[in-house]
């Protein structure tokens, strides 16, 4: 069947897993952001970068009143409408919010009937519009819209008239909003009566399910880190956001290609070759890079780490000349792909030599390294390249080795020098 009618896949984290179903008890790291259009209506950034996040004049978020409002919603009226829900972990941000879900049970509304999760985080934003509706004068407080308390995800306390037609539940099931996109129907009947209302928040929302006690404890780190790394990124703004076609290679397509016939003959074909050509960033006819991280690194004496398995007897000697040039000032560049290669960046990064990392895969527009490696960019010690464009990638999805061999190829380019050169005396 000729299938080249269908539309691209675009993916998307708010997309949700068909396989689960989001009734069941569980631990969910959601993420909120705001309208478009609002110019970071929660709070704003303050602290020191030099203080502990514990003490006060750490980083921290100083909240606006709608940033006050919007907690205390999070930590009050989802648990209390939903007894099984409890928020372990929450962040609100200037213009975005994360938080820890932990569906201790299924989920279910409070007269027993089983609920989504998209039900519960629908109703969560419709009681914080309301309540934003009447802060910004947009409903008048004697409709109820502010002074219910907690009002927040029965929609019969804000006065809505049932209409299953437009996505609104009928009052004996506790008024749920069915999905986001129902939201925006019941907007629209609210402005057909009292106006324009604008939405406090975007459409949808993120959701990442940790699967285990170590992924969760990622979770909890990365939005305890959140106000920490923003400050960051506003104090070296021209190392930690992704710059676009800074680096070129000088590797030609075709050059590229006669590489890889030479290095990986019998892992190479024209459909292979495509398929790396479609991803490849290109400026120029050369293979190009996006950068995150210090640039200036590329002013000093770079040298390539690729490790090889015909070398494996010699691995102890190319570790202990990587090691000596990076103490001497030289940079060292990798893929960090074969566990030698790992461990001696790894050693690099540990006594606080400079690295450059080639990344296999490219930097969304959104991008947050981990916190390990936003760190090192912030101190001046790394900086990441990438020849390829972003592309979502599962779990189940491997690196082939043409990929691993382009990234090698790019490695030896931006050193000029081949990946050997360990072996001279």
């Amino acid at each position: 069947m000729d299938r080249d009618f269908r539309k691209p896949t675009i993916h998307s984290m708010k997309r949700r897993c068909r396989a689960h179903d989001y009734s069941w008890k569980g631990c969910y790291h959601i993420t909120i952001s705001v309208a478009k259009g609002l110019h970071k209506p929660l709070g704003r950034m303050a602290g020191r970068l030099d203080k502990p996040d514990s003490d006060s004049d750490g980083p921290h978020v100083e909240l606006t009143p709608i940033g006050r409002m919007v907690e205390k919603e999070l930590c009050e009226s989802i648990h209390r409408y939903y007894p099984m829900l409890e928020v372990v972990e929450y962040i609100v941000m200037p213009e975005h919010l994360h938080f820890l879900l932990m569906a201790h049970s299924n989920v279910v509304s409070q007269n027993g009937k089983t609920t989504h999760l998209g039900h519960v985080i629908a109703g969560f934003k419709l009681g914080c519009n309301k309540r934003y509706w009447a802060m910004t004068g947009k409903i008048a407080q004697e409709e109820g819209w502010a002074t219910e308390s907690p009002g927040t995800l029965k929609s019969n306390n804000a006065g809505v008239q049932n209409n299953n037609s437009a996505g609104v539940a009928s009052s004996n099931n506790a008024g749920i909003v069915k999905s986001d996109s129902a939201l925006g129907d019941l907007v629209v009947k609210h402005a057909a009566s009292a106006g324009a209302l604008p939405l406090l928040f975007d459409a949808g929302y993120c959701d990442v399910m940790p699967v285990d006690e170590e992924q969760l404890a990622t979770q909890r780190a990365y939005i305890r880190a959140n106000p920490r790394n923003r400050l960051m990124r506003m104090s070296n703004r021209d190392w930690l956001f992704p710059r676009r076609n800074t680096v070129d290679t000088a590797v030609s397509i075709p050059a590229l290609k006669g590489y890889l016939q030479r290095e990986c003959p019998q892992h190479l074909n024209t459909n292979i070759f495509a398929a790396i050509e479609k991803r490849l960033l290109k400026n120029n006819g050369h293979v190009a890079c996006d950068s995150y991280g210090n640039m200036s690194l590329l002013n000093r004496r770079l040298l390539p780490v690729v490790c090889h398995r015909k070398d494996a007897g010699l691995f102890e000697k190319q570790k202990a000349r990587c090691l000596a040039e990076a103490a001497s000032g030289a940079v060292l560049v990798s893929a960090r792909i074969a566990r030698g290669e790992q461990e001696i960046l790894n050693q690099a990064m540990l006594c606080g030599y400079a690295v450059i990392r080639i990344e296999d895969n490219g930097f969304p527009d959104i991008y947050h390294p981990s916190a390990d490696k936003m760190d090192d960019c912030a101190a001046g010690n790394l900086l990441l390249l990438t020849p390829w464009s972003y592309q979502f990638i599962t779990q189940e999805e491997n690196i082939t080795v043409s990929f691993c061999k382009t990234m090698n190829c790019v490695s030896q380019a931006i050193c000029k020098m081949k990946d050997s050169w360990w072996k001279d005396e």
